[in-house]
């Protein structure tokens, strides 16, 4: 029964991750398929399986779990915040339930099926929708995002990582499977391009610069980023002086709100700075409920239009940055956990592209959006740390032989 189990025990966990974007038409498979990791953990799972999570890394991360559950206790404040607490618990959880597997191979060509299985779905109800509409934009097209099978934000976050994890597959020498993963690479890309995942996209040109850095030679590459950088930083002071008539302010803010469409962020943003200079010193912070009340507070006094203040007050929108959010609900001490569980891991596995790669798009979509307030998120931000963290990933599978 034992051997049994252990042999399927990959094969369910490969299903979890395969069915997370299909969460809102099978929303009970994926509970399904945890529960019965969960049940059946304790019957395979050996002693020296648990040396993979053995590192400071992953002490941090418990303690800052830990933290999280005494801080609210404390505030009496755990009802009201577990909601997002274990979503982060989630994250943990799912880095101990690897630990049996023995070859996470698998588990990395989940995200890559998932993720086609997500642009299959997605494009064919775009499809549908060109032939039923007349006025038809891609990416900009409101209705566009709605046949799209979870949010354009997760996935492209999906296919960000369908595409790493493709890059990491490939063998360093000529093999037939190679022609699949750079067919994956290029159609998950193009996929980006055409849903209009401008932070996808950005973070996409970001990891190829990273790359540079990864050449055999250092010089090449060192030269290669300076000299993009350069050219983008030439190309932005020439838009900014060829808006003279206007304010730099204002230009900066219009050129950000039109290249990331998001008006919402700028404004939650700000008003998170303002929550953070009205108030001393944040030890143990507001809570993750007592945040978001802050923040329509916040809302209610700096929002001039009335339509949109009612907006942003009737959905609570949060503060749409992982970092502002864990230093507002959790305090100084949250916030250094988690500040100090990135640094860990950037040091630990600063000298492979791929993880790397991989912490830069958690830092980035961090960034951008409370990604453990949704349980997409926490899964994909736990498919990370299961690689970032695990002692075998770094020992066992393949690193790749940067050029």
């Amino acid at each position: 029964m034992k051997v049994l189990l252990s042999a399927i025990y990959p094969y369910i966990y490969l299903l979890l991750f395969f069915t997370i974007p299909f969460d809102e038409y099978t929303r009970a498979l994926p509970n399904i398929l945890l529960l019965i990791l969960v049940l059946t953990f304790p019957f395979i799972v050996k002693k020296e399986d648990f040396k993979k999570i053995k590192s400071i890394a992953i002490l941090i991360f418990f303690g800052f779990c830990l933290y999280l559950l005494f801080n609210s206790l404390l505030k009496t404040s755990l009802q009201e915040d577990f909601t997002v607490i274990k979503k982060v618990l989630l994250s943990l959880g799912l880095v101990i339930l690897y630990i049996p597997v023995q070859d996470f191979e698998k588990i990395k060509k989940a995200i890559v099926l998932s993720s086609l299985a997500a642009i299959v779905f997605s494009v064919i109800n775009i499809v549908v929708l060109t032939n039923t509409i007349n006025d038809f934009h891609f990416g900009s097209s409101p209705i566009v995002i709605e046949a799209l099978l979870i949010d354009r934000l997760y996935l492209g976050f999906l296919c960000v990582l369908s595409i790493l994890v493709s890059y990491s597959l490939l063998k360093e020498n000529y093999h037939p499977v190679n022609r699949y993963y750079l067919a994956n690479i290029i159609i998950n890309s193009l996929f980006l391009f055409l849903i209009a995942s401008k932070v996808s996209i950005l973070l996409l040109a970001l990891l190829i610069l990273l790359r540079q850095l990864y050449r055999k030679n250092k010089k090449v590459g060192i030269s290669i980023v300076i000299l993009t950088v350069l050219i983008i930083s030439s190309l932005f002071i020439l838009a900014i002086k060829s808006n003279e008539d206007k304010k730099e302010s204002a230009f900066l803010q219009n050129f950000i709100t039109n290249t990331t469409t998001w008006e919402v962020r700028s404004i939650t943003w700000q008003c998170a700075f303002n929550v953070i200079e009205n108030h001393t010193v944040n030890w143990k912070g507001f809570g993750f409920y007592g945040t978001k009340n802050q923040m329509v507070s916040c809302y209610q006094d700096t929002i001039q239009n009335e339509y949109k203040k009612n907006q942003f007050i009737s959905k609570r929108y949060n503060t749409h940055n992982q970092f502002l959010d864990f230093y507002l609900s959790t305090g100084i001490l949250g916030f250094l956990l988690f500040g100090a569980l990135i640094l860990v891991l950037f040091i630990k596995n600063r000298k492979s592209f791929f993880y790397t790669a991989l912490l830069a798009s958690l830092v980035l979509y961090c960034m951008v959006e409370n990604v453990f307030q949704r349980q997409m998120g926490a899964y994909y931000i736990g498919f990370i740390l299961i690689i970032l963290l695990s002692n075998k990933s770094v020992v066992q599978n393949k690193i790749i032989n940067e050029e």
